[in-house]
């Protein structure tokens, strides 16, 4: 995994939350769009760096919607 690659899905984890902020669950749809349309590979990328610097650039509730995925993915 690239520090690119890690940086380009970060980015779009945040751009799909700033396109559902008005949603009544913000957190649910950004979730359910990851699972639905990343592949296995992509959210492992992502999972692998939330607790490093990296994560802390992901808005909050990006950031919520990936641990989600992270909990149930184990």
């Amino acid at each position: 995994m690239s520090a690119h690659t890690t940086e380009k899905l970060i980015y779009m984890a945040n751009q799909i939350a700033r396109n559902v902020t008005h949603e009544p669950d913000p957190v649910a749809m950004i979730a359910d769009h990851i699972q639905a349309f990343w592949s296995p590979r992509m959210k492992a990328d992502v999972f692998a760096v939330l607790d490093g610097p990296e994560g802390a650039a992901l808005d909050p509730v990006a950031r919520a919607a990936l641990d989600r995925l992270a909990a149930h993915a184990t």
